[in-house]
């Protein structure tokens, strides 16, 4: 009969685990990862052969960036300069063979988009959520200067509803003090504890200053089960 393992010991096997994981992310982001397709209907998606890791954020909230950061490209997203521009889902290939897939999801809550664009985009997100097996984890990201929004709650909502398990990451927490992040941390775990689908642990990153980018890509890495 095996002897249980100490607190200490337990902490130090999840450390060992975690700095594995980092390595090996490190590691095959370095390899390849290439555009596959952008899907404006359902009709478009890639077939469900491996797991994938969607990334959803209101519009401007630094997802391109982050994209680019994880994967260590200069403009693998294509960052624009039209909040909203991005209306499909867009696939990436990771590893060779392909491993797993990171999904660019549209993003949200943008004023000046057309009310017809916007049930659009509501619609295919919904549909790809509630209908992709594969589907492993949704990254849902949240910009640290304002915290969470409503149309951020309301995505919450939907994730809970479709029953997706989700990260919520925090983006641009370079661009404001200490102080303020700090509060808007507390906030933002304050909101997620009502939320079933939220995953537990929280990630503040910047991807201009790579501040939490190799902690996230690791996580990535364990999301996608590879």
């Amino acid at each position: 009969m095996s002897k249980a393992l100490s607190p200490e010991e337990l902490d130090a096997q999840e450390e060992a685990h975690r700095a594995e994981l980092t390595r090996r992310a490190a590691k095959l982001f370095s390899g390849r990862v290439e555009f596959l397709l952008s899907a404006p209907q359902l009709k478009f998606l890639p077939e469900p052969t491996v797991p994938e890791i969607a990334f959803c954020g209101r519009s401007n909230v630094g997802k391109s960036s982050l994209l680019n950061a994880i994967t260590g490209r200069k403009a693998i997203a294509r960052a624009s300069v039209t909040p909203g521009r991005t209306q499909e889902l867009n696939f990436f290939e990771v590893g060779e063979p392909t491993l797993f897939r990171l999904v660019d999801m549209p993003g949200y809550g943008y004023a000046k988009a057309p009310l017809a664009v916007v049930e659009k985009w509501k619609k295919l997100i919904k549909t790809y959520l509630r209908g992709r097996q594969v589907l492993n984890r949704t990254l849902m990201l949240v910009d640290s200067r304002h915290g969470l929004k409503d149309v951020d709650r309301d995505m919450m909502a939907m994730l809970d509803e479709t029953a997706v398990s989700y990260r919520v990451v925090l983006t641009k927490a370079d661009k404001i003090k200490a102080s303020a992040l700090d509060a808007v941390v507390a906030a933002t775990a304050e909101e997620m504890a009502k939320h079933p689908a939220a995953f537990p642990e929280m990630h503040i990153t910047s991807a201009e200053k790579g501040m939490g980018i190799a902690e996230l890509r690791a996580a990535v890495l364990g999301d996608a089960g590879v």
